[in-house]
């Protein structure tokens, strides 16, 4: 787990969330309500293809407008449990929850220092077999 993830703002705009991807070299940030409860994940992707291709504002389309996701898992979930839990859902970012607050997130590179090359092989497979 990447540890002590930030959130961009569900009223936030998608210039805002691209600014931060740029400053922090992410592609992805959870979004999180005013309540501080995650609301949904955006990537990189999404502001490309659903905002900027659709001829959309950056300045005037918030996060969550864009927000998609609600796939996360405990802070005590083992790897391998992460690990189902990701090719399942293929996704290859996943918000880490401690009490009902977000407090990292796992990505692929997290996962390559962690698993075997076969295991990293295999979860590479089934995650981009249906992308």
């Amino acid at each position: 787990m990447h540890a002590g993830a930030q959130c961009v703002g569900e009223h936030d705009s998608l210039r805002t969330a691209a600014q931060m991807m740029r400053d922090m070299d992410v592609g992805a940030l959870p979004i999180c309500g005013d309540d501080d409860r995650l609301k949904g994940i955006i990537t990189d992707r999404d502001i490309v293809i659903k905002c900027i291709a659709e001829g959309g504002d950056v300045d005037q389309m918030t996060a969550r407008e864009l927000a998609h996701g609600l796939v996360w898992c405990d802070a005590e979930t083992s790897v391998e449990d992460a690990l189902v839990k990701m090719e399942e859902h293929k996704i290859k970012r996943m918000p880490v929850i401690e009490n009902h607050r977000i407090v990292g997130m796992i990505s692929e590179a997290d996962l390559a220092k962690e698993l075997p090359d076969s295991k990293l092989a295999e979860f590479v497979h089934r995650v981009y077999s249906g992308a």
